[in-house]
């Protein structure tokens, strides 16, 4: 409660316009926002409301958010002004225009948005998307935000997101409950049988009183305050604890309940690994590159970028596939190099030493010396890219909405504009961007993303299949890129059909995938990259620990089996001893009845399975599954989908009616 009159009470700036059409701020407090109003939010400052970004101090339009506090992700967020109002020349210039936002009906997916911005004195209509959004509880990370109330109170992603509060009981005082009913029972009973032999006659009630009285000592209060006291000096040592630093305990019962675990289930990135990503191997089909042949790659690099007719000689784009051409392994590993370096969503942000400017308006011309560069995105696994695109020669230097630079070795700066941009999502596995060289002119569609997705998108090779899984049995993560070189006909026919689809307020969502996928066929398969994620401190040591308590360990992944494998046993989630049974892909029923009868033959043996096998196995044997997993000594989830994830942990709970964590 006093947790909500803070947050309800902390005051924001208001932007309003008086009568007489001075426009000014005005302080206000969060409870009293409505749709409708123009909140400033500085940095550092919490969301108080789902806004829709209209103004950043940041020229490009751009700020960066944390949503830690939202969806548990520590990266930075980029977000985007609406481009029509970012343009104006100050704040007040918002309240002479003509324009209304649509915002679609109240959600709980904090990952999408459908919405218009639509000027009614000039410039049309725009599309907007989550990128456009600030949502409830969000920090500003950098400048100042100007939106839009669309959402208050309840209406707001993050309420909607949150369950009613559970009493937590732990199991220990339901035992201790049960317990205390059964002695009263005998308390009650006991008295009443004395009754019977002494004779109901006279004033029976009070002698029923009286031994109810005597007999009420059975029931031992003093064991629930000992245990209570027991409980918060438990509760105390943990957060005592020098092993487990900054640990705050909220609840009593945690002590007791952490012994009665039977079932951990764990992530594997982030939880089991430091989710701190090195990028360790490099494989081009025709050659490939590891950590200590990386000089190698840099000589290639710094003899391609040696003289400027080498990148800027005018070719004209061709509609041909590059791939029937032969190059020399010079072109290969410079295409392959300059894909990894354009195609992410990593924003380079410069700190100064002294820091007075601003954190997104820094240019490659000032001196490095005085000034650190930090790589902001949404995922490790870019940021790994982008590092090691430096580290061979070829940097990004800078990057807005529009604009892509790249630093050569030979300190030369190459300018690319930003067409278009396509985000990575779960269900696509996958991202790219459409970029034009402002030298040469020329039109690219770079594409990168999971193998199970890019193999069928690249033009047919022999060795993509295998040299992933050889990447993926040594415990990397993979990435296939890919590009596509488009004419200036092709790309305005996409665009014009892409913008079509954007506008659209019914079924936006797939109408966009089905004009991008149309883009997304017989592209030139350039390289595929392994970046590794170390393992957590101490995990092998954790989990023999825990498999020694008598704890059953189970890794749900959305990595590929081979790797998710290799994480296994380096972890030693599988012991030595134990010898692990790969679940085959299933796809019918008798497939799955046959999997599950060679599984139940096994003895002592950790099971793998993939998130497809485990859908189908649920749908036909979901009990037979259960019973298999829980007997095993571990269990691998490869390829799971967040739902999957959380069936699995319902369903243990279910099946099994022990504690799981």
């Amino acid at each position: 409660h006093k947790r909500d009159q803070e947050v309800n009470n902390q005051k924001y700036k208001r932007l309003v316009r008086s009568r007489e059409g001075m426009v000014s701020t005005e302080m206000v407090p969060a409870s009293k926002l409505k749709v409708g109003d123009l909140i400033i939010v500085e940095k550092d400052q919490r969301v108080p409301a789902d806004l829709v970004l209209l103004r950043t101090t940041e020229r490009a339009g751009a700020c960066f958010v944390r949503t830690d506090q939202l969806d548990g992700e520590t990266d930075w967020k980029l977000r985007l002004a609406v481009p029509d109002t970012q343009k104006l020349e100050s704040n007040a210039k918002l309240f002479e225009i003509h324009a209304s936002l649509f915002a679609e009906k109240p959600q709980r997916d904090i990952h999408s948005f459908i919405g218009t911005f639509t000027r009614h004195d000039g410039s049309g209509e725009e599309s907007l998307d989550v990128e456009n959004t600030l949502w409830t509880n969000c920090v500003v990370a950098s400048g100042t935000a100007l939106g839009a109330v669309v959402y208050t109170g309840q209406e707001t992603r993050s309420v909607m997101n949150n369950c009613q509060p559970r009493s937590k009981v732990g199991l220990l005082d339901m035992e201790i409950n049960q317990l205390t009913k059964v002695l009263f029972g005998a308390v009650i009973g006991l008295a009443f049988v004395l009754m019977c032999l002494k004779g109901f006659q006279g004033p029976w009630y009070r002698y029923m009183f009286r031994f109810v009285l005597l007999f009420s000592y059975i029931i031992p209060i003093s064991l629930r305050v000992n245990l209570d006291m027991g409980k918060a000096f438990y509760s105390w040592s943990m957060q005592r604890d020098k092993e487990m630093p900054e640990t705050v305990v909220r609840c009593t019962t945690i002590p007791e309940e952490l012994g009665r675990i039977s079932y951990l289930l764990s992530d594997k990135t982030g939880t089991l690994t430091q989710n701190s990503m090195v990028f360790k191997r490099l494989h081009l089909g025709t050659g490939s590159y590891s950590t200590e042949s990386f000089d190698q790659v840099r000589e290639k690099v710094m003899q391609a970028y040696a003289t400027p007719a080498d990148s800027s000689s005018p070719t004209k784009p061709t509609a041909l596939p590059l791939a029937k051409t032969r190059r020399s392994e010079h072109s290969r590993v410079q295409e392959a190099v300059k894909a990894v370096a354009l195609c992410h969503n990593v924003t380079p942000v410069w700190e100064p030493c002294d820091d007075t400017q601003s954190e997104a308006d820094q240019h490659y011309n000032i001196e490095r010396q005085t000034h650190t560069v930090v790589y902001q995105a949404s995922s490790p696994d870019e940021v790994a890219l982008v590092k090691w695109t430096e580290e061979v020669g070829l940097a990004l230097e800078k990057r807005d909405l529009v604009s892509i630079q790249l630093r050569t070795p030979n300190n030369r700066i190459l300018d690319f504009s930003i067409l278009q941009v396509f985000p990575f999502t779960s269900e696509t596995k996958r991202m790219g961007i459409i970029v034009k060289d402002t030298t040469t002119g020329e039109i690219t569609f770079y594409l990168k993303g999971a193998d199970v997705v890019m193999s069928g998108i690249v033009q047919y090779t022999d060795w993509l299949d295998e040299e992933c899984g050889n990447m993926a049995r040594e415990g990397l993560r993979t990435l296939v890129v890919a590009k596509k070189s488009l004419t200036e006909e092709q790309y305005l026919d996409f665009d014009t059909r892409y913008n079509a689809a954007r506008m659209a307020i019914a079924d936006r969502g797939s109408r966009v995938s089905a004009v991008v996928e149309s883009l997304e066929r017989e592209m030139e398969l350039l390289c595929v990259t392994g970046v590794e994620d170390k393992l957590q401190d101490k995990v092998r040591t954790t989990l023999e620990l825990l498999r020694n308590a008598g704890i059953k360990v189970w890794m749900l992944t959305g990595d590929k089996l081979e790797t998710a494998t290799c994480i296994a046993k380096s972890s030693r989630l599988v012991s030595r001893t134990q010898d692990l049974y790969v679940f085959a892909p299933v796809v019918t029923r008798t497939d799955a009845h046959q999997q599950l009868n060679s599984f139940r033959k096994k003895q002592d043996c950790a099971l793998v399975i993939t998130g497809d096998s485990l859908e189908v196995c649920l749908q036909y044997y979901q009990v037979e599954l259960l019973e298999l997993a829980c007997r095993s000594p571990a269990v691998v989830c490869c390829r799971c989908s967040p739902t999957q994830k959380a069936q699995v942990v319902r369903l243990i709970q279910q099946h099994t009616g022990k504690r799981v964590c």
